[in-house]
């Protein structure tokens, strides 16, 4: 029996680690997004400064692993056997969960996860034990403490809504202050403005940095008090002689060395969010696992005694962590931190939901947005309508913003929506923190950045309908991550109750599944993301635009006739695995045809006055590769359907006929992938006739088609499918030729000398 508990601790341990990873993935959103997002510095020096915070504050944390003693359920009324299921299954579910969330690249509260994962499964083990002593429902409540949850709940709306109220006032009044041209203010207002910013993020790492972390205890002063209280009611103090010392040393600094200010905010503001977040956060991912390594050290050292009569009232006490334990996990969330293209992914929908420029949204529309957006246009005009028409130009004019770079390596804002974005976010965390209100650091700082960014206008008329729906997705996952932890977890723990040994083995290895799963899916989805680099650029000369239309065209060529053979092989030997497969790359021809058509206008905008005939081609050139891809589309699509059906294959005579049009349409493009190549131009005129040739076999074919509906040969379904066929591959064709006409034309026209 002792070892069976072994097992279960190191199981717990392996998904500690686990659940690190996915954790940091997640989090990292939490104090990378302003950084990255103004580009502060080097990626590798903001890797470098987020990766010491992480370290400090895991290290420097005392490692009390309060989470089991919360309030959330009464160890005092559980036995060791059952609570070594109940954190068996908060840890199974909570890397599922993150994991999973980490995958869609959305930000959730790891906190938030936890707690209703602890919930649920104490719930579930419960109830599993007051049925077995013939109790009742009421007696849940001796079990479990509702009311912390529901603190936790009211934390994330009140969290939610003051951090996005705070953000966007005070990034408003900061940017009347500043304008968008910022430059020369900052000369005298620069150091006063890192003060204050400086000071905020300071006020943060004393009250929420060193809460909890092994500084709070040291004895300061004469009477020994601790730390954390000196701070405490010396806060006003520390406060006035942060800002003037901050003040002053970066005046100096600025008039010695000439430092930008706003990146000294920017990355002191990532430190402290990152030493922070690893101090005070660890105890999320680790704190369920020491908690039942102590608890199994407790049952050991009694002897063998029976583990469903030994009592954990000892998890009313403290949980302490050894440093070592510490040390490996700060290099494991560091590792994480720098390595995790999930993560970069999480940290990315912040960084586009909060852009200051147009371009392509990673969420659609929905009602409520288009309400939401509505509303406020109306009560805007309203506003400004009833506002003295002076006071709307002097508005106006401090918001005029400089011209915004398309180029996808520019800043996503600028350094000093960044600082208010840190210093904002840090001051409501610290605040909380010290009123002892219940709150996410991930909602704080995500609110926040929503707040400064709306009032920064970058939620313009073009972009608000879908950051606002962007925005509504992320809070409607925060909400469903406290119902999908609860719902999953007490499953979770009901089925180990019920199963044992084989049970929770099943339910590793479907997490291990599932795990690897998504990180497969992510893999694929990454590697699949349409490039950039095809996209022609403003410093490009003739030559160079020559070669990247050349690529886009020839790519293009290829994959459509490779989609095209591929789909209707596969439909005639009813290999639906392979026809998936021409679905896949269809769609990827769409992505990337479609990311290339959003990017057109930018692309044309950054082309010089002589080059206006060069673009209007090159629009001609994207649209017919956009036709082409949708040509496609509606061919694979109904022969995908079809085969997914079980519906009857095309007849012999049909076979037949589709082989020769396949042979024929590979004639015709390897025709048009020569010219393309080669620059062989006078072939157009065969690639037309081809094409013409092509018509009338297809002329043929339908004549033929006719005939068979005529004799009962097929069915109405069957025609349709073979109509649909040769209509799309008409399409296609008139599609392919207009491109190779308007790639030649691109191409004289840019060798022709200025």
């Amino acid at each position: 029996m002792e070892n069976f508990y072994l097992i279960i601790v190191v199981v717990l341990f392996a998904l500690a680690i686990s659940d690190l990873v996915v954790g940091v993935t997640n989090d990292a959103v939490n104090f990378l997004n302003s950084a990255f997002g103004s580009k502060a510095a080097p990626k590798w020096v903001i890797f470098l400064l987020a990766s010491l915070g992480v370290f400090i504050g895991a290290t420097f944390s005392t490692g009390m692993m309060e989470v089991a003693r919360k309030g959330v359920f009464h160890p005092d009324m559980f036995v060791f056997s059952e609570i070594m299921i109940l954190f068996l299954a908060v840890m199974i579910t909570d890397v599922i969960l993150l994991d999973s969330f980490n995958a869609l690249g959305l930000p959730t509260s790891t906190t938030v996860s936890l707690v209703f994962e602890l919930l649920g499964s104490a719930v579930a083990v419960s109830l599993v034990k007051i049925k077995s002593q013939g109790g009742t429902i009421a007696d849940l409540a001796h079990y479990v403490n509702t009311s912390n949850a529901l603190a936790i709940i009211s934390g994330i709306l009140v969290s939610i809504i003051f951090a996005f109220t705070f953000g966007t006032l005070i990034q408003y009044l900061v940017r009347i202050i500043f304008t968008f041209n910022y430059a020369k203010k900052l000369r005298y207002l620069g150091s006063v403005f890192g003060g204050i910013a400086i000071t905020m993020i300071s006020y943060f790492i004393l009250i929420k940095g060193i809460d909890g972390s092994s500084f709070a205890a040291i004895p300061v002063g004469g009477e020994g008090i601790p730390l954390s209280v000196w701070i405490g009611t010396h806060k006003s103090f520390l406060l006035l002689l942060s800002f003037v010392g901050w003040t002053l040393v970066l005046q100096v600094l600025y008039w010695l060395f000439r430092i930008d200010i706003l990146t000294v905010v920017v990355l002191a503001g990532t430190f402290a969010l990152a030493m922070a977040f690893a101090g005070n956060d660890l105890v999320n991912f680790i704190g369920v696992p020491m908690a039942g390594f102590s608890s199994w050290k407790a049952w050991s050292i009694s002897g063998g005694v029976d583990p469903d009569t030994f009592k954990m009232d000892m998890l009313m006490g403290e949980v302490d962590v050894p440093f070592l334990f510490l040390v490996i996990a700060g290099i494991v969330m560091i590792v994480t931190l720098v390595t995790s293209k999930k993560a970069q992914g999480v940290v990315e929908t912040g960084i586009n939901l909060s852009r200051q420029s147009e371009g392509v949204e990673k969420f659609g529309s929905s009602a409520i947005a288009r309400t939401v957006v509505r509303s406020s246009v109306r009560m805007n005009k309203k506003v400004k309508n009833r506002l003295p028409e002076r006071f709307n130009d002097f508005i106006m004019r401090r918001f005029k913003q400089t011209e915004i770079s398309d180029d996808p390596s520019a800043p996503a804002f600028d350094k000093i929506r960044a600082s208010v974005n840190l210093m904002v976010a840090s001051s409501l965390i610290a605040l909380g923190t010290s009123m002892k209100l219940p709150l996410s650091t991930t909602y704080v700082t995500f609110m926040v950045a929503m707040g400064t960014s709306l009032a920064d206008r970058a939620w313009g008329r073009e972009s608000a309908v879908y950051r606002v729906s962007g925005v509504l997705a992320v809070i409607g996952g925060w909400f469903l991550t406290a119902v999908i932890a609860f719902t999953i977890s007490a499953l979770v723990a009901w089925l180990i109750s019920a199963g044992g040994m084989p049970v929770i083995i099943g339910l590793i290895l479907l997490a291990i599944f599932l795990v690897i799963r998504t990180h497969i899916i992510f893999r694929r989805r990454f590697r699949k993301m349409p490039e950039d680099e095809e996209m022609i650029n403003e410093v490009d000369e003739a030559g160079k635009r020559i070669e990247k239309c050349s690529d886009q065209v020839v790519k293009t060529v290829i994959s459509a006739n490779k989609i095209f053979s591929f789909a209707l092989e596969s439909f005639l030997r009813e290999d639906l695995g392979h026809m998936r497969e021409a679905m896949e790359m269809n769609n990827l021809l769409n992505a990337k045809t479609k990311k290339q058509k959003n990017k057109i206008i930018q692309t044309i905008s950054k082309m010089k006055r002589v080059d206006v005939d060069a673009g209007y081609f090159y629009i001609q050139v994207i649209d017919y590769q956009r036709e082409i891809a949708h040509s496609l589309h509606f061919l694979v699509g109904p022969l995908k359907e079809h085969l997914e059906n079980q519906h009857k294959p095309f007849n012999p005579a049909q076979a037949d006929e589709i082989r020769n049009l396949v042979s024929s349409i590979d004639e015709f493009f390897n025709l048009a992938l020569h010219i393309v190549k080669e620059g062989k131009f006078e072939g157009i005129d065969d690639l037309v006739s081809k094409r013409m040739r092509i018509g009338e076999t297809l002329y043929e074919f339908e004549k033929d088609q006719v005939k068979r509906i005529k004799e009962k040969e097929v069915n109405t379904r069957n025609s349709l499918l073979f109509f649909k066929a040769l209509t799309e591959t008409k399409n296609m064709l008139i599609h392919s030729v207009n491109l190779i006409k308007s790639y030649r034309d691109f191409i004289l026209v840019n060798q022709k000398p200025l």
